[in-house]
């Protein structure tokens, strides 16, 4: 039987790019940072630091879906983020479907509009959490 892997999950934005650190072990997920992004083009380096700290084994990207299941602009920057990982990497990529994360994050932080929160980092790690978590439990 495999060893239960490391994980990291990505909530991929233009501006900033939240990430959270996952464990098959326990079928859990903990926010971890932000990633700052120009257009969407993140700190390589930044991300490189991140891998070689927690050495995943499987990276999980979110996939924002219209509320229909169809497919938008950020849609196709998220797989592009995905492919980049893993090309850079080398390490495995599968996404999940982030729908109402961000909304979500927002409801357990108490905000109420993401605009007006000066918390935006936390709102970005914690829908990398639950991006990530959601993934976990759906194995």
């Amino acid at each position: 039987m495999a060893s239960p892997r490391t994980l990291l999950g990505f909530d991929f934005g233009l501006k900033n790019i939240g990430v959270a650190v996952g464990q098959e072990l326990t079928l859990s997920a903990n926010p971890l940072t932000v990633i700052k992004a120009r257009d969407g083009i993140p700190r390589w380096d930044d991300i490189k630091i991140l891998l070689e700290q927690w050495q995943p084994q499987l990276l999980i990207v979110g996939l924002p879906l219209q509320m229909d299941g169809s497919e938008q602009e950020m849609t196709v920057a998220s797989r592009r983020f995905g492919n980049r990982l893993n090309g850079r990497f080398g390490i495995p990529v599968e996404w999940q479907d982030e729908r109402l994360s961000t909304y979500e994050a927002l409801e357990q932080l108490g905000i109420r509009n993401k605009m007006q929160s000066n918390k935006r980092g936390d709102v970005d790690r914690i829908s990398a959490q639950l991006i990530l978590q959601s993934w976990l439990n759906q194995q």
